[in-house]
């Protein structure tokens, strides 16, 4: 049973990336499809298609996050989880994934998340633009998993 599903839209990459790409795909017709403008063109529509989004879905026994194409996800055990909490990460984690000095983090846009602190000691954030909602519903789950057992 799904408990939780939400997807963020990171709007600031995808209007950067997008002006980015109007911009070289205009100079791909001037040029007439040069082969560098073409690789140009696909570095930036690549990153543009894999993390313009960020779904985040809770269930009975994982939290999971997946980034745009679904090329990039990963599934946290809801039984590995030892503790969690929002956070607010600083300007400079940025957006993406990854390593901070607070663990990985998997985000598209903004500076709210949760911190998931999992029983082997690693740490992890998840960016959101619904932080309550999210902590709410992850602690409904862990409740609910706990009492499975």
């Amino acid at each position: 049973m799904v408990h939780y599903k939400h997807t963020q839209i990171g709007h600031l990459l995808l209007i950067s990336y997008s002006v980015v790409a109007l911009f070289l795909g205009y100079i791909n017709i001037l040029a007439g499809f040069h082969p560098v403008t073409v690789v140009g063109l696909l570095i930036v529509l690549v990153p543009l298609g894999i993390f313009s989004r960020l779904t985040v879905t809770i269930d009975d026994q994982t939290i999971a996050v997946q980034f745009g194409l679904k090329f990039v996800r990963k599934h946290f055990p809801l039984s590995e989880i030892e503790a969690y909490e929002v956070v607010k990460n600083p300007w400079y984690y940025g957006w993406g994934v990854r390593l901070t000095p607070r663990g990985w983090l998997f985000n598209v846009s903004g500076l709210s998340a949760i911190e998931l602190r999992m029983n082997n000691g690693k740490r992890y954030r998840i960016g959101t633009d619904d932080p309550d909602n999210l902590a709410r519903a992850l602690g409904e789950a862990l409740d609910s998993a706990k009492h499975d057992v």
